[in-house]
């Protein structure tokens, strides 16, 4: 792991907006993946900036948000219906279509929030990113924290849009990873797979929220709640995050992340981030695919193994 985090938007062999040819980029794009409420307050409503809601469950379609933001909706069109798991990536051209509906354009800058502060908001950062636009932030504290600080927000239906976008998904190989994918990483000493869910779920104390599926975790898995790298719906500083990673990773580079259904996993993915990881994958069928009682693959119960 490096002392630095990349240089945001230059992800070696990922697309971005900034880079396509004839793409003229927003001129302020983020300072990095995690931008504060006084960062964004300071550039509403201007030009070429796409602030998105990605809130989720009893969340989605909150009566209030931040003024001008439009839907990202994970509930929705945002996650692939053909199949039995929930949030799982779409394919590009609906995401494409989606993504245009909500004025993006190829060489905007967004910033994506939730109602509780920073939850499901990971996940459309890390969705874009797999999609190739590189030019995207989660807001620091999310809808909580802009409310707390007095900020603008507004209710009833958004604005009209002015002009589709122009947006085309270019799918980053390996940001999005399958189950076979998770169990070579569970046997590589290079790798370290990272569970999101609360210890109870992951010891198998605690039942599954979705019905029929086991309890416990994969064998050789290592558990980090993602509540546990926030304090007061903020992520904590790059220190704290880097000592909680390495802490369970040591010296291992390449890290996957599961959860209940991708989304939290993709909190854990924000923070690796900020700590300065740069080789970083989510398991998009999370435990909603490794735990089904019809699936092979293996499940073990009680605390992790000392990582080694």
């Amino acid at each position: 792991m490096g002392d630095e985090a990349p240089a945001y938007g230059d992800r070696a062999g990922h697309g971005s907006g900034a880079g396509r040819p004839g793409v003229p980029p927003h001129e302020d794009p983020p300072p990095g993946p995690l931008v504060g409420a006084d960062w964004l307050a300071g550039r509403l409503g201007s030009p070429g900036l796409l602030v998105l809601d990605a809130s989720v469950g009893a969340h989605r379609g909150t009566a209030e948000r931040i003024v001008g933001a439009r839907p990202f909706d994970l509930d929705g069109a945002l996650s692939d219906h053909t199949g039995p798991l929930p949030h799982t990536m779409p394919d590009a051209g609906p995401f494409t279509e989606e993504l245009r509906s909500l004025g993006l354009h190829d060489g905007d800058t967004v910033v994506v929030y939730d109602a509780v502060g920073i939850y499901s908001s990971a996940r459309a950062w890390w969705m874009l990113r797999a999609m190739g636009f590189d030019r995207a932030a989660v807001l620091d504290g999310g809808l909580p924290g802009w409310v707390a600080a007095g900020l603008p927000t507004e209710s009833g239906a958004p604005a009209a849009l002015a002009e589709r976008g122009d947006f085309t998904a270019v799918p980053c190989a390996g940001l999005l990873v399958g189950a076979e994918e998770v169990a070579a990483a569970l046997s590589d000493p290079a790798s370290a797979v990272f569970d999101a869910r609360s210890r109870e779920r992951f010891r198998g104390s605690a039942p599954e929220p979705r019905a029929g599926l086991r309890g416990g975790h994969m064998p050789g898995a290592v558990n980090l709640p993602f509540g546990e790298i926030q304090h007061e719906g903020r992520m904590r500083p790059a220190a704290e995050l880097r000592a909680a990673f390495t802490a369970l990773a040591q010296d291992r580079e390449r890290l996957l992340f599961s959860c209940g259904s991708g989304v939290t996993a993709c909190v854990l993915t924000l923070g690796a981030t900020l700590a300065g990881y740069r080789d970083l994958a989510v398991y998009d069928g999370s435990w909603s695919e490794w735990g089904l009682p019809s699936g092979n693959r293996p499940v073990v119960t009680g605390p992790a193994a000392e990582a080694c």
